[in-house]
This record gives C-alpha cells, structure tokens and sequence, in this order.
C-alpha cells in the first residue's frame, strides 16, 4: 500500500481492504513496517496508524511484527532513525512479514509517506516493496497536482519490476475543481483497476469505505 504523499489516506485505504477481506471469510492483518509520529505509551511508543490496523485486522499478531520500527518524531524515516541511534533493517522487516504470512491468508502492508522515502544506509520505501515483491495499490489523492503526482508513481512502481493491482481514488479536498475530470483521466492513463472512489468526508470511516472497495478485482 503506497500513495502519492504523505497524508493521502494509506491507512484509510489499508483498513478498509482488511476489513472488506475479512467480510469474505479471509484472514488478514495489517503491517506497518515504519511509523514516525509515535506518543508515549502505556507500553512504548503508540502510533495511530498502526493501532487502527490492529483494531481492523481479523488476525491477533504481536505488534512488534506489525510495526517493526517506530519512532516518536514526526520526521523522515531515516532522520529518526538516526536520531534514535537506530538502523532500519529491510531483512528484518522481511522475517517479520514471514512471520505476519504464516498467521494470515492475506498481509496488507502500509508504506510511509510516498514510494520513494528514505529509510537510511541508501535504503528507500521502494526498495523495500521489491524486497517484499508484493503487488502495490496506490491511494490517490485527489487534489490539485494528483495527474503528475500519480503517473510519477505509477511509473516509479514499474521502475522497480512490481506490479500495480490497483488504485483508490481518495477525494481529500472538497474544493477540489474538476475532480470528475481528473479521475476519468487517470483511469485512461492507469493501466491498473480503479478499485474505488471515497469522497470526502470529515470523519473518515475504514468499515464505510470498504464497502466500496471491490476486492475481487485483487484475489
């Protein structure tokens, strides 16, 4: 799960597939290799993002496989890392998806940021999905500059010989002027399904929107 920015909905999207997999019976949990932003805890560090994953997940796992690294600042990657004076382990992030994958049918992974962010020792979020070889959906965000912004990534996605299963069309800007129009290019311009549209709303829900996601169009 990648999307065109920070902020564009991932995790809306993310939790929305986990939920609408877990309606057609299967088993599925979510991970966040890397999270910044993180709040003290009753037991460490506590992000957002990861504990709606958790919370839409029809699997228990640890959480220490679910989100491998977290860090409190809300920063890049490998500047907190390196602030924490730790290193961000692509094999390591591997064994714990290996370990999500032997308690699932299905482990939704959720990047940070967008396709291309920095995790340190020349490593990026895109070398971690073609470490993982997972098929990619893109969230998009509907919004001023999403025409470049989209077909940057999707090119990106290809760049790294992974396949794009296919993207959401998340409409983050109510003011947004010719959204009809920008949608129905991409949709010309994206080889990949549309799998959905989520318009705007000022309380996004997981359990609403995966009801417009047509997973069958993934499985």
């Amino acid at each position: 799960m990648t999307g065109t920015d920070t902020g564009v909905g991932k995790t809306l999207v993310a939790c929305s597939l986990l939920r609408a997999f877990a309606g057609r019976g299967i088993k599925a949990v979510g991970m966040k290799p890397v999270a910044t932003g993180a709040v003290p805890g009753g037991n460490g560090l506590v992000h957002d993002d990861v504990e709606r994953l958790i919370a839409a997940a029809n699997v228990t796992a640890p959480r220490e496989r679910v989100n491998p690294y977290c860090f409190a600042p809300p920063i890049a990657p490998h500047i907190a890392a390196s602030e924490a004076a730790a290193k961000i382990d692509l094999d390591h992030i591997r064994r714990c998806f290996d370990a999500l994958a032997d308690l699932a049918d299905l482990v939704i992974v959720e990047g940070v940021g967008g396709f291309r962010v920095p995790l340190g020792s020349g490593a990026d979020t895109a070398q971690l999905a073609a470490r993982l070889a997972l098929p990619v959906v893109l969230v998009v965000a509907m919004r001023l500059g999403c025409l470049n912004h989209a077909l940057l990534t999707v090119e990106a996605i290809a760049g790294r010989g992974l396949t794009l299963a296919g993207w959401v069309a998340n409409h983050i800007d109510p003011r947004m002027i010719a959204a009809e129009d920008n949608v129905r290019a991409l949709e010309t311009l994206i080889a990949a399904p549309l799998l959905a549209r989520i318009a705007y709303t000022a309380t996004p829900d997981s359990a609403a929107s995966a009801a417009l996601l047509d997973t069958r169009k993934l499985l």
